[in-house]
């Protein structure tokens, strides 16, 4: 029940459409238990007029024009509670979906880090249907069936007390079959949509990367592993079908039993004079009419079933705690100098597993830190804790002497721009993906972000220039032009601090050569965060962190690290030193070509 009044709630904005339902539901009920009465004085005024010899003609007209007048409008009643209950659900639906999706931006990396697709895009989807269902379907038709239930059994009792005892006798048997009903198909449900969710998982894990299945030649593999859920799933609803296949005969049967009985007694209280034939045929109307609501309760529950699963799936969502919060009294980050500092910081992903320890930082305004290590040393999650995707354990970071946990996340974040080592770009246009970094910016502004990252001339000679469509992840680029676009959407925010996460590491030596001219320039004036792959950016950096294990082990400039032969002198031997050799001489030889082109085209 706490469920279903949670997902309840969600009906208040529309209180109006709902009365309204509710309103139409009443009218249909009341004009639905009128014709009961109206037959059944029809039929005892025949049956009086040919025991006195006059069939009444008028008095019978009348009942078949009121007859039709009462369905016409039971008819409209019943339009108007179709009609506007499905627009009740499909709002209720849409403010649902706006609440998981909203929670879901407002969620930190680590909700992410841990979330599978597949399972939010069904709970978003499949639940939520599953709960539109309920407004419309269950929540609706469970109020016309206690409407219907209370005013029949009413109207039964007084048309003959004993009569309606007998029928009554059946109603505790429905009520357990249905309550038995319920209590077996919850769990199933259950089951069921999470395995709706892994489903989803396996074909959108293989959708993104059928590149790979193809590469390995795996599609039987993963054939069979969606085969495996997609049966598990068939063997849940093949079980959840069952159950209501045998309770919805048994709910009919017990109805029917219940008809019996009620043909029997009222033949002899006709017989004893205590009931009038249209009397009993006005009883056995109600009884068909309560027997409606009876036959309903089996769908009503598997659907009570159904939503009570899909409710707390989707509340896993909206009751998730963010990880990173922002303070109520938080303050607005001005356009900051770019000043940074690191007091002691230590961060894990929980707090038996550290993944920093004690790092401190002093990054004064357009400095260039770079950050050395090997893989897991700590170098990504340093550059993460800055714009807040995560919290850190202890210790504290600022920007400009302001903590960054006393401001906005949105101020902090504009104030940073960030080339992250996974280059994703949207299904859009280039000029779209652009310009994501700042939604207001001119074509002008759009076109120089561009120049700068050195891909407005690869740009420029496509079919449509900056309008062409990027597939999704931004599959019809190559590696080095994806990164370029990402420079540029990072760039056009023009940020105080700039972070790039190995952001030269897919280009070839031409394109990466270019890229490091327009960083040069960049940089100037920026305090710029490089987790560096690359010789000169370590040796051009004003400091220079070599990271172990989480821990900041050495700092300083390329030579002094280097006189110190420690981590950051094996680091160099084994990698920057022949990397930068063959740097140079595809650059002696990159200017020599261009020089060639100078001299032949004068």
């Amino acid at each position: 029940m706490r469920t279903l009044l949670r997902l309840t709630s969600f009906i208040r904005p529309y209180k109006g459409m709902a009365m309204l339902t509710f309103g139409a539901l009443l009218g249909s009920s009341v004009f639905s238990l009128l014709m009961p009465r109206i037959v059944g004085e029809a039929l005892d005024s025949a049956i009086q007029g040919q025991l006195e010899g006059d069939l009444r003609w008028a008095s019978l007209g009348l009942a078949a024009a009121l007859v039709l007048v009462v369905a016409g409008l039971r008819g409209l009643f019943a339009f108007g509670q179709q009609y506007v209950g499905e627009k009740l659900s499909q709002s209720v639906a849409y403010s649902i979906r706006n609440a998981i999706y909203e929670r879901l931006q407002r969620l930190s990396f680590a909700y992410h880090d841990k979330a599978q697709i597949g399972q939010i895009m069904s709970r978003a989807t499949q639940d939520v249907e599953a709960v539109r269902m309920y407004v419309n379907m269950g929540l609706i038709r469970l109020l016309s069936v206690v409407v219907l239930l209370l005013v029949t059994l009413a109207l039964m009792a007084e048309t003959n007390l004993r009569l309606a005892l007998v029928s009554w006798a059946f109603l505790p048997a429905i009520a357990v079959v249905s309550a038995v009903m319920s209590a077996r198909t919850r769990p199933l449900w259950t089951l069921i949509q999470d395995g709706q969710g892994r489903l989803s998982n396996v074909l959108q894990e293989n959708l993104s990367g059928v590149r790979v299945v193809k590469a390995f030649s795996r599609e039987e593999f993963e054939s069979e592993k969606f085969q495996v859920e997609a049966e598990e799933l068939f063997r849940q609803s093949y079980r959840q079908n069952q159950i209501q296949a045998v309770n919805t005969p048994l709910l009919t049967a017990l109805g029917a039993l219940s008809l019996v009985a009620t043909v029997v007694i009222g033949g002899r209280e006709v017989a004893a004079g205590r009931l009038t034939p249209g009397g009993l045929l006005a009883f056995l109307t109600y009884l068909y009419v309560l027997q409606q609501p009876a036959r309903m309760l089996g769908f009503i529950t598997n659907i009570l079933s159904r939503t009570v699963s899909a409710g707390d799936r989707i509340y896993e969502i909206l009751d998730a705690e963010s990880a990173v919060t922002e303070r109520a009294d938080a303050l607005v980050l001005p356009r900051t100098r770019g000043e940074v500092r690191f007091d002691h910081v230590s961060f894990g992903y929980d707090r038996l597993a550290p993944v920093l320890r004690e790092i401190s930082i002093e990054a004064r305004p357009g400095e260039v830190i770079a950050l050395v290590g090997p893989t897991g040393s700590g170098k990504s999650t340093i550059v993460n804790l800055m714009p807040r995707f995560y919290d850190v354990t202890d210790g504290r970071i600022s920007i400009d002497n302001h903590d960054i946990s006393d401001v906005t996340l949105e101020s902090l974040r504009a104030n940073i721009g960030i080339v992250q080592q996974d280059m994703f770009l949207f299904i859009n246009t280039i000029r779209e993906n652009i310009r994501y970094g700042r939604v207001d910016a001119t074509d002008e502004e759009v076109e120089a972000a561009a120049k700068a990252a050195r891909i407005h001339d690869f740009i420029v000679g496509l079919p449509d220039g900056y309008d062409t469509w990027v597939g999704e992840r931004g599959v019809t680029l190559s590696g080095g032009q994806k990164q370029r676009v990402s420079i540029a959407r990072t760039l056009i925010m023009d940020p105080a601090i700039l972070i790039f996460d190995d952001s030269t590491s897919s280009v070839d030596m031409e394109t990466e050569y270019l890229i490091q001219q327009a960083l040069a320039e960049l940089m100037r004036g920026r305090t710029t965060f490089v987790i560096a792959q690359r010789l000169r950016t370590v040796k051009n950096a004003d400091q220079i962190l070599v990271l172990d294990r989480g821990e900041i082990v050495e700092r300083g400039r390329h030579d002094e690290l280097l006189a110190r032969n420690g981590l950051y002198r094996r680091i160099y031997e084994l990698e920057l030193k022949d990397q930068e050799e063959a740097f140079q001489q595809a650059r002696a030889a990159l200017i020599q070509q261009l020089e060639s082109g100078a001299v032949a085209g004068s």
